[in-house]
């Protein structure tokens, strides 16, 4: 007896007891035909061994589940065409099922969970279609392009184990948008993504208002513990877009989608909602809302308890108490803070926020309208904080002390709000005081657990003082839990550099390549990279690594590093700098 890894092929023929009833001699030798003329060709090109042979269908292994996947599509495009021109009732269609996994090898049959479940998966595959599961599914990326769509979890009949099943028909086309690189699992948590309310109002000016209504929800559910919360820069990557919900919870690794509609009207809104279970499309909760203006967070709270009373029964027993978020006394304050915040939010090449002018006016004259709204001062603070961290300020320290003041004042208003807290231990990083960001980010992590931005700048606060490896655990932690947030090039950058003051040099080299393909990430990603493959002795990399970096900044010399590096390692500080002049950065 035999045990290995396969990809194993199972095929059946639709209605056959029909179609043997119908006339037996006729099906039997148009599937005689179909075996020989078709399928054992297809199979021996791509490298498969036919097991055996069941009358109404067939078990084939393949070493490669590519090679499995194509034979068996390969096969069903054929099908059509083959069978034209035979009656309805006579025309022959199959069902194909491929699975990857351990068989048992015995006198040259195969046995195991591997062969039942490809059994099983033919037979919910569609006439002329494919049914395969995650596993063969994941082997395929990257080396065979073809339209599978996620059917979500299976419960096969005599598997323990729901599977989950991807399909193909003949009724796909390559327009299906391709899977990403990577699939996130779920949460052990129940897990929801809220994506951009739609602005229903006809009005462009309007945008801001369904942004924020949206946020506003997302910052809400990610006061409950008991709930993992998608970022709101990450689900922000399908504003305008239609997605399907089960392809969008998959690429975030999420249970539930929660999307709807903002239709603003003079002093009336309307607001719709819908929950829905990505697994399986059911439709879970709907709910409209019709306001007077001023009900606008009396209706936010309605939503976000029903939302979050839906999403699971555990969630019913759930602690309920949370903490209001602050909100400012007059709407047009309001109104001024969310529009700050779409200018703040804005993507920008070469890691530089385009329009931070105006989004620390629209925060200043929210803060003139309501002086005790907290949000705005963290969005001034913000943008004091991009100000140093993207190098856009020629007075480094002052940019800090205005930042830190708002930063502060935000704290005050709102002792509860992790964002206030998140930004504070960003201005404290920057002013080398490492020990008190660490201290500031752990609070508005204990406030809000799915807070991506706290998660980073606790990493970056570890990074700088001298606990490097508990910093890339924090910055891989955010990236997971934000993988489509606009600090992500930021995230890589800092753990390269957590990398790299660890001596793991590959590594910091390979972090700080993806982060320059990302925009918003600042200086240290290309000071990384260098730094890095000067300790690497790449050369030939090194001399385009500095050209780029001079180009950014053409007056950077290793100097740059004592004066701007926040933190306050010696030894980091000297890796650093021996990797920059190592790849051949001049003193100056």
């Amino acid at each position: 007896m035999e045990r290995r890894l396969a990809a194993i092929f199972a095929a059946d023929v639709v209605g056959y007891s029909r179609l043997i009833g119908a006339d037996e001699a006729g099906t039997l030798a148009a599937l005689r035909g179909l075996l020989k003329e078709l399928v054992e060709p297809v199979l021996k090109r791509r490298r498969g061994r036919v097991v055996k042979l069941m009358g109404d269908g067939l078990l084939a292994e393949f070493a490669s589940v590519v090679d499995a996947v194509a034979a068996a599509v390969e096969i069903q495009e054929a099908m059509p065409e083959r069978s034209a021109h035979s009656a309805d009732d006579r025309r022959i269609a199959l069902r194909i099922g491929v699975n990857t996994g351990d068989i048992v090898v015995e006198g040259g049959d195969i046995f195991g969970d591997g062969v039942n479940i490809a059994a099983r998966l033919q037979e919910i595959a569609e006439p002329d279609g494919v049914a395969i599961s995650d596993g063969a599914r994941r082997e395929l990326r990257g080396k065979l392009d073809l339209p599978f769509k996620d059917a979500g979890e299976k419960v096969l009949k005599n598997i323990e184990e729901p599977v989950r099943t991807w399909i193909w028909s003949q009724n796909f086309t390559s327009s299906v948008a391709p899977e990403p690189d990577q699939s996130l699992s779920l949460s052990d948590k129940p897990s929801i993504a809220v994506l951009p309310f739609a602005n229903m109002s006809g009005d462009a000016e309007q945008e801001y208002f369904a942004d924020g209504m949206t946020e506003d929800i997302i910052t809400s559910l990610s006061r409950f513990r008991s709930l993992f919360v998608i970022a709101r820069n990450s689900t922000f990557a399908y504003k305008g877009k239609s997605p399907d919900v089960r392809e969008v919870a998959r690429e975030l690794g999420v249970r539930y989608i929660l999307e709807g509609s903002v239709r603003r009207g003079g002093d009336r809104i309307r607001i719709t909602g819908q929950l829905i279970d990505a697994e399986t499309a059911t439709h879970l909760w709907a709910e409209r809302y019709d306001r007077e203006l001023q009900d606008i967070f009396t209706v936010q709270d309605e939503i976000t308890q029903t939302v979050v009373g839906s999403i699971a029964p555990e969630l019913a027993r759930a602690e309920r108490d949370r903490a209001t978020i602050k909100r400012p006394d007059s709407l047009d304050a309001w109104d001024l803070y969310q529009r700050g915040a779409a200018h703040l939010w804005d993507q920008g090449e070469h890691g530089q926020p385009p329009e931070l002018e105006k989004a620390l006016k629209y925060f200043t004259d929210s803060t003139a309208l309501d002086p005790r709204f907290s949000p705005a001062y963290s969005g001034i603070a913000f943008c004091h904080f991009y100000d140093v961290l993207f190098g856009l300020t020629d007075d480094r320290q002052g940019s800090i002390e205005t930042g830190f003041a708002a930063a502060k004042k935000a704290v005050e208003l709102d002792q509860r709000d992790s964002f206030a807290y998140g930004i504070l231990a960003g201005i404290q990083i920057l002013n080398r005081e490492p020990e008190e960001a660490i201290r500031t980010s752990e609070i508005a992590i204990k406030h809000n657990p799915s807070h991506a931005q706290s998660l980073l700048h606790l990493g970056m606060a570890l990074v700088v003082s001298g606990k490097a490896s508990k910093g890339v655990q924090q910055l891989d932690a955010a990236r997971d839990l934000s993988p489509n947030d606009t600090f992500i090039g930021p995230a890589m950058a800092w753990t390269a550099i957590g990398y790299l003051v660890q001596g793991e040099f590959k590594e910091a080299a390979d972090w700080a390549r993806k982060s320059l393909d990302i925009p918003r990430t600042q200086i240290w990603g290309n000071i990384a990279l260098v730094s890095a493959i000067g300790h690497l002795g790449e050369k030939d990399e090194a001399g385009w690594a500095v050209k780029v970096l001079l180009r950014r900044r053409p007056d950077f010399t290793p100097a740059f590093i004592k004066m701007n590096f926040p933190g306050t390692d010696p030894d980091s500080i000297e890796i650093l700098i021996d990797g920059l002049r190592k790849a051949g950065v001049p003193d100056g």
